[in-house]
């Protein structure tokens, strides 16, 4: 039998860093950790704590019944790149509200 899906989201007290070719791209003490069923916990940064001139807003997309549109940006450290490697939920949906401003790195 099947689980339902389900999706939790807790304050995490962690300082958490993302760095890229030597720069750092989000440093933040303020994160959401989201808990989502069939996933590993993702870590969703506050866009105030993410330098956000090292990112580049990309035309893809995606849709989750769960969390709603994602909308993805290319990171960018001197002479390196990673495609649509941020995802954030712009209009998060009911269930989710805790997400919108907040973005998660892969």
């Amino acid at each position: 039998m099947l689980q339902p899906h389900t999706l939790y989201i807790e304050d995490s007290p962690q300082q958490v860093w993302v760095m890229f070719n030597g720069e750092t791209v989000a440093d933040s003490k303020r994160l959401k950790l989201l808990h989502e069923t069939w996933h590993l916990p993702v870590y969703y940064f506050p866009e105030e704590d993410v330098c956000m001139d090292l990112l580049e807003e990309t035309d893809h997309t995606t849709y989750c019944p769960f969390k709603g549109d994602a909308a993805y940006r290319s990171v960018r450290g001197g002479d390196r790149g990673v495609e649509n490697a941020v995802s954030s939920y712009p209009e998060s949906i009911d269930c989710t509200p805790q997400l919108a401003s907040y973005a998660a790195f892969y």
